[in-house]
């Protein structure tokens, strides 16, 4: 009885502190809509995303060296390579285009399914079977968000809040991965080594965009004519939300719970749209908000759902 019950207290220590490391990223990537909008007001979209993690790749190398963390496995590469090519690769190159046109308070409300879409890619990666209910609760959250981009439309989904979905669904399965993978390398190695894996694929759009201004004046004129808040969202995304903010993450969900620990990511459309209000001085419609409170509302009930174990 007494070592059944120091388990079942450190299991529940576990997954407090999960919860709060996972607040503590969400509240990070919280502003990463927000300041994308920022940055591509005056930075070519094509350039933040893949530039974000060029620039990430920095402390993401330091703090390998400076921790000796070793080299994956080769199954580690093989899953660090999908977590690489959601969270780093197709989020930062999806979310930069789609936040050209639209706001950063609606681009909240497209990614507030993210919750449902990593509950899910946690629980099949886990090999972890949900019950009925927790699929409805899952169905029905994904489509009120389609309800809200219909009425707010008038009946139609524009192009950038489809890619934003697109977007969510990659970067859920990455975080579930990242979670999963953890709980052996640990949420610094996780983070930094799929930094690494995407510089190949980051560097290639970067040189092509810029390969005709390399050596002339136009690329420094182009560089200095950009006001200093697209450079400081720029430097926002680069190294809070792709790189410190998922330290925190990865090591909330292997703590935690992929499944669980996911959850926390419902108050992040309301902690988007207060920052979108005071930088982007965005308003804020009744609408938004109960839309979102709605979502919430059916991911905390699916979160309570039975979720079976293989």
């Amino acid at each position: 009885m007494q070592r059944t019950a120091t388990f079942n207290k450190r299991e529940n220590n576990d997954e407090i502190s999960g919860l709060l490391l996972g607040f503590i990223a969400i509240v990070g990537f919280s502003v990463t809509l927000p300041a994308t909008r920022i940055a591509v007001n005056s930075i070519d979209p094509v350039l933040v995303g893949p530039g974000r993690s060029l620039l990430a790749l920095i402390p993401a190398l330091i703090i390998l060296y400076v921790l000796k963390i070793p080299l994956p496995t080769r199954k580690q590469a093989l899953e660090l390579s999908l977590v690489s090519l959601g969270v780093v690769i197709c989020f930062p190159w999806l979310t930069s285009i789609a936040m050209q046109n639209i706001s950063g308070a609606q681009g909240g409300i497209v990614v507030s399914v993210l919750p449902l879409f990593t509950a899910i890619s946690g629980a099949l990666l886990l090999k972890q079977r949900p019950s009925a209910e927790f699929w409805f609760m899952a169905l029905l959250g994904s489509a009120l968000v389609l309800i809200y981009l219909f009425w707010s439309q008038q009946g139609k989904i524009q192009s950038s809040e489809l890619i934003l979905l697109l977007a969510s669904v990659l970067c859920a399965i990455g975080y579930a991965q990242g979670g999963k993978l953890a709980q052996e390398m640990g949420g610094v190695a996780v983070i930094s080594w799929a930094i690494i894996f995407s510089a190949p694929f980051s560097i290639v759009p970067v040189i092509y965009i810029w390969q005709g201004d390399m050596n002339t004046q136009e690329l420094w004129s182009r560089l200095s004519s950009i006001p200093w808040q697209a450079w400081s969202g720029f430097i926002y995304i680069s190294f809070i939300s792709q790189w410190l903010a998922f330290i925190f993450w990865y090591r909330g969900l292997a703590l935690g719970g992929v499944v669980r620990v996911s959850q926390v990511q419902l108050v992040q459309p309301f902690l988007t749209f207060l920052v979108s209000a005071l930088l982007l001085d965005e308003s804020i419609t009744i609408l938004m908000m109960l839309f979102a409170m709605a979502v919430v509302i059916t991911v905390a009930i699916g979160r309570k759902m039975p979720v079976y174990s293989q």
